[in-house]
């Protein structure tokens, strides 16, 4: 059952602002939501309420990173993240995010697989799915929040079931799973922002950090670390700036890479002092439109990265 539309339309307006805001706050690492500390290893907790009474089994794999079809309605939400193991230390390919969430009235599709499906991390970790901003549903005398549903299984362990929130929904102080801010049902770090692109589609990052087997693995993440600021413009259509920072002396790469997790472009492979750089991404005009990930690593270990999105 949908919620009324005045509830709806401030739920949005909430967000808008928050996105607002942070163009006027200076260019630190929290102000984008797009961009993440790379000091930030956040275990991904479970949810209180586990899958829920609405999960179907064996859902289908994701056409193109799409979960909700073009004529689906609601506001369109965009999510991406990299899974990374326990200590940050390793990023796990091929795991499973099984994903599922009601539609934009608040109702789940039980007898089909509409707003259901599986995607994958790539071999970098990556990960990206679009979809619709799910709606509110009666709770008892209440309604919960807006939420999405995943399973996580990295090749090899177990699943870690949970649920993904938004900042900015009035109903999350309310909500027995929401509002858990300690123990193993945690919710702290699975409320994020959100912000609007350039076509008005909202964006959030999420991280995974679960129990698995990666690859660039090394014990070391915090002794030498950067991070990316910004690169612009975003979207891009033929060249993109990077301003980023190096911490400490060390090796330092900077790479772009696709969604299949192919190296498209490499831009740095030098030692470094620490200071702030820029480097200029000059981009092959053959290069198809979408999302790209640039990512820096300190010494081969990667430790921040940014999504960009290229248009013609």
């Amino acid at each position: 059952m949908k919620t009324n539309n005045n509830t709806r339309r401030q739920f949005l307006k909430n967000l808008s602002l928050a996105s607002a805001s942070v163009g006027l706050l200076p260019a630190i690492a929290h102000s984008n939501p797009g961009i993440k500390s790379p000091l930030e290893c956040n275990i991904t907790t479970l949810d209180y309420y586990g899958e829920g009474p609405f999960y179907t089994p064996n859902p289908p794999v994701m056409i193109n990173n799409v979960l909700a079809g073009e004529n689906e309605p609601g506001e369109r939400l965009i999510l991406s993240g990299q899974v990374r193991n326990l200590d940050c230390s390793e990023l796990i390919q091929n795991t499973v995010i099984d994903v599922w969430h009601a539609n934009d009235a608040g109702q789940y599709d039980n007898t089909g697989f509409n707003l259901r499906g599986i995607t994958y991390s790539n071999n970098q970790g990556f990960f990206v799915f679009e979809t619709i901003l799910p709606g509110h549903y009666p709770n008892g005398g209440n309604f919960r929040p807006s939420h999405i549903h995943i399973k996580i299984t990295p090749p090899g362990f177990d699943t870690l079931t949970t649920q993904l929130y938004f900042e900015g929904d009035e109903y999350i102080p309310t909500d027995p799973a929401a509002s858990i801010r300690s123990g193993v049902f945690d919710a702290t770090h699975r409320i994020i922002p959100l912000f609007q692109n350039y076509e008005g589609k909202f964006e959030g990052t999420w991280d995974i950090v679960i129990d698995g087997e990666g690859i660039v693995g090394t014990n070391d993440l915090h002794s030498e670390k950067g991070m990316i600021y910004s690169a612009s413009p975003n979207p891009f259509s033929n060249q993109v700036e990077i301003n980023y920072g190096v911490f400490r002396d060390a090796n330092i790469s900077l790479f772009v890479y696709d969604l299949n997790g192919r190296t498209v472009a490499k831009l740095e492979e030098k030692f470094l002092s620490s200071e702030k750089y820029t480097a200029t991404w000059k981009v092959d005009s053959n290069l198809p439109n979408g999302y790209y990930f640039i990512a820096l690593k300190v010494n081969d270990l990667q430790v921040h990265y940014l999504k960009v999105f290229k248009k013609s």
